[in-house]
């Protein structure tokens, strides 16, 4: 009786779990050329923003000029923020000429207008339990 009860209690959880996760998709507009990959990551604090904490989420997919879209199934929902980087040499970096300007592709949800790393409030935007989409510009 236990172990069904026990077993009943774990579905149950496990159930509920895939009942509150939605699925993402994030429209990456203006890629410049097909070269290469656009390598997106999505993450829930602003610890994980600045490198303390992996990323919730990471994909990527090849560079297709004009929109590339991601999916992203199975998030919680939450509070969440964006960046992507159009790798066009594989080198999995963010190349940049000799003053510091990058010369690949990149963005951050909300499409903040900085000239630095957006912060993860001004990237940051809340998920709810159903699908969403969000889209977002290369500079």
């Amino acid at each position: 009786m236990k172990s069904i009860l026990a077993c009943t209690l774990t579905a149950g959880m496990f159930a509920a779990g895939f009942v509150h996760a939605a699925e993402l998709v994030v429209k990456v507009n203006d890629v410049r050329t097909p070269k290469g990959q656009l390598l997106m990551a999505v993450f829930d604090s602003a610890e994980a923003w600045d490198g303390k904490f992996e990323a919730v989420a990471k994909q990527a997919l090849e560079a297709s000029a004009g929109e590339v879209d991601f999916r992203f199934a199975g998030l919680a929902p939450g509070r969440y923020a964006v960046s992507v980087m159009h790798d066009e040499n594989g080198n999995h970096k963010l190349d940049s000429n000799l003053i510091g300007m990058p010369v690949e592709g990149y963005g951050f949800s909300n499409d903040p207008q900085v000239m630095r790393k957006a912060t993860f409030e001004e990237a940051a935007f809340d998920l709810g339990a159903d699908n969403a989409t969000i889209e977002l510009h290369l500079r």
